[in-house]
Parts: C-alpha cells; structure tokens; sequence
C-alpha cells in the first residue's frame, strides 16, 4: 500500500526549508498538486501543530502531519518529504525531524494498511537510514515496496 501512496510525484528529497511549517507546506502541497487534498487541508494540517503542539513527532527524527478528513480530503493520499538540514517542531524527545510523510485519510480505516506498512518501515533502522541519505526518488520507492 506504501508502494501505492508514494510516488514520484508525492517524494521530494533534501528539501531546503527555514521550519516546521514550511516542511509541512511542502509535504501538503505535493498532495494538492496530486488532487488528493483540498489547500485547506494543508492549513487544517498547519493549524493542527499550532494549536495542540508537536504531537505529530511520533519517532525520532520523523513527523507525520495529518488533519480531519473533513478539512478536504478528497482520496487516501500520501507524501514524503526528507529535509537537508532537519527542523525542530517543539518535541524535545524526538526533534530535529529529518522526515515529513504527510497522510490524508478518507475515514478512519482505509489508510490502516499503510500506516501498518509505515510501522513496520520505521522501525527498520537501516532503510531509515537509507531513505534519509538518498537523492534518487526511484531509490526510495524501491525501500518501500514491503
């Protein structure tokens, strides 16, 4: 299911930003532009961080915006972003973030496969640690076939 949600079009590698927000912005773009979101998603995702805090920050050096489906979901959508220099997004046990993947979920059950994908990926120190110094797109979809 990874291996469905991220695409080419839904990976960016070694992102230049100045923040959290922007790291989010660019994973939440890379969804409007695969017309899987709504802009107001995107915001709804920023929005989220802001008021209730970095709870997104679920593993070292990783983040996994997501919003409400209301907010302007449109399909079960994913996208990673990796960071050239990682960012802080207030999580003092898990900060700096070098990893974006953003999530938009239709309801509360579609995206269940992936995020067990997701799990499984993320406790793989070595394909983590492949996905945070590659530069080729292709590299990366080829790690998350599981």
């Amino acid at each position: 299911m990874l291996g469905e949600l991220l695409t080419k079009d839904t990976v960016r590698l070694n992102v230049k930003v100045k923040n959290w927000e922007e790291a989010i912005r660019m994973g939440g773009q890379l969804l409007v532009q695969e017309d899987a979101v709504e802009q107001s998603y995107v915001e709804a995702m920023v929005r989220a961080v802001k008021e209730l805090g970095p709870y997104i920050v679920i593993a070292p050096g990783f983040a996994m915006p997501h919003a409400r489906a209301e907010d302007g979901v449109k399909k079960i959508a994913m996208s990673l972003v990796t960071l050239e220099s990682p960012v802080a997004f207030g999580n003092p046990d898990n900060d700096p973030v070098a990893m974006v993947i953003c999530l938009a979920a239709v309801d509360h059950t579609t995206h269940i496969k992936a995020m067990r994908e997701l799990a499984v990926f993320l406790n793989d120190a070595d394909k983590m640690s492949q996905i945070k110094s590659t530069r080729e797109v292709n590299d990366v979809l080829a790690l998350l076939q599981v």
